[in-house]
């Protein structure tokens, strides 16, 4: 319970939803939780650095031979994904936690906070997941992107080795997400990156793709959720799996106690078809 509440305070702080919001200050570190990890410094093919931890599965616990890039959300760093970090690594997953450029510990970058993301997110997420690649020989390696995370995560999985995609509250169609948030908050208008092509990334991503969407979610619905699912080709694997909760609170799939074990073996069940080592 504390755990929760805690997490819920996290997100809470960040700010509202679909608003850019970096803090360069870290509330927690892994080792806080009593994580096992390493800090890593990555290198983007612009030569940006962003900082990053490695995070080891909990001892005694099974290893799953897996490793699960997170890319979060739009708000605070990569210490808002911490207890989420603790639920994969005490599932037996390694976990890979990186700040994007202009986020935490990473290089500087110029943000207005009213875009919905930047292109150089998805980058950020690529030297992320090719990096975990590196250090994990013989392991699958996969994304796990957070709202704003997955849709950069998925722009990555399309154009980069990815083994599995796991998306909660991803923007399946980001214009209807700034249609609704010029309803609600007129004040303050999302901008879309001008080179953005939403309707070409879904369809290639080819990896296994398992999509967490909260049930009262009105900004990244769980009909706009479907409609992209439901538009697989046979080869392509995905699955739905809704949540209670509207955007906000489907943050926590992995973190509260109604939702962990499912989102857990929903996972679990994604990857079971999937041998430890694919060929690229």
């Amino acid at each position: 319970m504390v755990r929760v509440l805690l997490f819920c305070l996290a997100l809470l702080a960040a700010g509202p939803a679909f608003a850019i919001k970096p803090f360069a200050k870290y509330w927690a570190r892994p080792d806080t939780l009593g994580l096992k990890y390493q800090d890593l410094t990555l290198t983007t093919p612009d030569q940006v650095h962003l900082a990053a931890w490695l995070i080891e599965p909990t001892a005694g616990v099974p290893t799953q031979h897996t490793t699960v890039v997170v890319a979060g959300g739009d708000m605070g760093n990569m210490a808002s994904n911490i207890y989420t970090a603790a639920s994969l690594a005490g599932a037996g997953y390694r976990v890979l936690l990186f700040d994007y450029r202009g986020f935490g510990h990473s290089d500087a970058f110029t943000i207005n906070q009213n875009y919905l993301y930047y292109p150089e997110f998805a980058t950020d997420t690529r030297a992320a997941l090719t990096e975990a690649r590196r250090r994990s020989p013989g392991q699958r390696v996969g994304l796990m992107g957070f709202s704003m995370g997955s849709l950069v995560g998925s722009e990555a999985a399309a154009t980069t080795r990815c083994d599995f995609l796991v998306t909660v509250a991803y923007p399946a169609n980001p214009q209807n997400v700034v249609s609704y948030y010029q309803r609600i908050r007129p004040e303050r208008p999302i901008i879309l990156p001008a080179d953005a092509a939403y309707s070409r990334v879904a369809s290639k991503v080819k990896c296994p793709w398992l999509f967490i969407t909260g049930t009262d979610d009105k900004a990244t619905t769980l009909a706009d959720t479907m409609t992209v699912a439901q538009a697989a080709s046979r080869r392509q694997r995905r699955e739905v799996l809704p949540v209670p909760g509207d955007h906000q609170q489907s943050m926590g799939a992995f973190v509260e106690d109604d939702t962990a074990p499912r989102c857990l073996e929903a996972l679990r069940r994604l990857l079971a078809a999937q041998p430890t080592a694919q060929k690229g």
